[in-house]
């Protein structure tokens, strides 16, 4: 079985990532929907997930949210993470959410709401998806500093509100097609 979940959905600025997991040990226990576990929690289980699971991350730029649009990047997503985890075509696959973005290929996908508290394997997913690109976010965020990414890491904050009005919008990393970032973009 491989479990799938997703982060960055609604971020206004940096990437989306789509992670695949398949378990090849006993999974820790404590796995549930990382938006409930503290950060140390969540990087203490992200730790013990990369020794009883395999990962596949399917990264999707900010620009490629822009020209294609979200739904769009979430099937590029969902289609890279299978595809690095070398997901196989007749191989269950567990959705969190209610709709399928996994390519037609993949015969046998379940869409379960809410997936990332009640199936394990989409808990790992979820949580080794947050650590990741929280952890990619506050890379950025020494060199982009006046954003906050380091504790927004990229969501609609009001400290990242007031910092696109006062210094604009990165290119590259903001996603200008989520209204509140064209609303508040430079010159416009």
């Amino acid at each position: 079985m491989v479990g799938v979940d997703e982060v960055g959905r609604g971020a206004w600025a940096g990437p989306l990532l789509v992670v695949a997991a398949r378990q090849t040990s006993k999974l820790p226990l404590g796995c549930t929907d990382s938006k409930s576990l503290t950060p140390q929690k969540r990087l203490k289980l992200a730790m013990l997930l990369r020794k009883s699971c395999d990962f596949g991350e399917g990264w999707v730029s900010a620009i490629e949210i822009d020209e294609r649009g979200l739904a769009s990047a979430l099937r590029i997503g969902f289609a890279r993470a299978l595809s690095a985890l070398g997901a196989l075509a007749e191989e269950e696959v567990v959705i969190d959410g209610k709709i399928n973005y996994a390519p037609q290929v993949y015969t046998r996908v379940s869409t379960i709401i809410d997936a990332d508290q009640s199936v394990p394997l989409v808990s790992a997913a979820s949580i080794y998806a947050k650590v990741t690109r929280d952890q990619f976010m506050r890379k950025i965020a020494k060199k982009y500093t006046v954003y906050g990414f380091e504790r927004n890491v990229g969501y609609g904050t009001s400290l990242h509100k007031q910092a696109l009005s006062k210094f604009g919008t990165l290119e590259g990393i903001h996603r200008f097609s989520y209204k509140p970032v064209s609303a508040l973009r430079l010159g416009v």
